[in-house]
């Protein structure tokens, strides 16, 4: 089985694209983050025209999530059980199935703006809500992994320079802490091998030429038990789909199973 995370940042501007990649990396499922459109403005039909089925998360805004299956969707869930709520809203921000035996989660987690803002207190408590379902769900015998954009590094290597992020959100240690404590209820990092250069980074800001220089950032995560990563055979960050014109400022991450 073939199971990958991507943030296409807007799947409506990043359509053909995405359609392309569906086609040509053929992933049974497929996490998404960022769709900046409401669950009724979705591509569901030129999905489904790829054999897939689409769980849909969205409320229009800047966040939304999706689970795209060619082997099932079951046992769904949309939002984060017990999740916080920021100034009133619930965000769409969690979604989960079980597709072809293995349970999956695709997370948006928040971004947290800046160290002492209301999003970064809110985004300690979101991972924390993230912690409790993980607590109940992933000491289990069934296949089980978290993916998606966690807008964390989880070490200073998976930043192209630390000192470049001193003071800012992604790298501060209560975020670390948070990634730390949900790993601690049963999950692994399945770190992905890069295509080029000697680290995995899986987001390129669109600025300043990072991505040619490539001054990255490791945020695009999967963590799964123990029947998940001992069913890891290769696990990889498609570096291509970030090349081009009109392409995502993150690369999807795919990981093959030998379930």
């Amino acid at each position: 089985m073939r199971i990958a995370t991507w943030n296409v940042n807007s799947v409506s501007a990043r359509l053909p694209r995405l359609l392309a990649w569906l086609e040509s990396a053929r992933p049974d499922v497929v996490c998404l983050q960022e769709l900046k459109c409401s669950a009724e403005a979705f591509p569901s039909e030129e999905i489904s025209a790829l054999g897939y089925e689409a769980l849909v998360n969205g409320d229009g805004r800047w966040n939304g999530v999706a689970v795209l299956s060619r082997v099932g969707l079951s046992d769904t869930v949309l939002g984060l059980p017990e999740g916080p709520l920021f100034d009133g809203g619930d965000e769409s921000r969690a979604a989960a199935a079980t597709c072809g035996g293995v349970r999956v989660w695709s997370v948006y987690v928040p971004n947290g703006r800046e160290v002492g803002h209301p999003h970064y207190a809110y985004k300690l408590e979101w991972l924390e809500a993230l912690r409790r379902t993980a607590l109940k769900e992933a000491p289990g015998s069934l296949p089980y992994a978290i993916l998606g954009d966690y807008n964390i590094a989880p070490a200073d290597e998976d930043v192209y320079d630390r000192a470049a992020f001193e003071g800012s959100t992604h790298v501060t240690e209560p975020e670390r802490a948070a990634l730390k404590a949900l790993r601690d209820t049963g999950l692994s990092d399945v770190v992905p091998r890069p295509l080029k250069y000697d680290h995995p980074f899986t987001y390129w800001d669109y600025r300043q030429l990072c991505f040619p220089k490539n001054r990255g950032m490791r945020i695009d995560l999967v963590y799964g038990n123990e029947p998940f990563a001992a069913a890891v055979k290769d696990a990889y960050v498609d570096r291509e789909e970030r090349k081009g014109k009109g392409a995502s400022d993150h690369a999807p991450v795919v990981v093959d199973l030998e379930l």
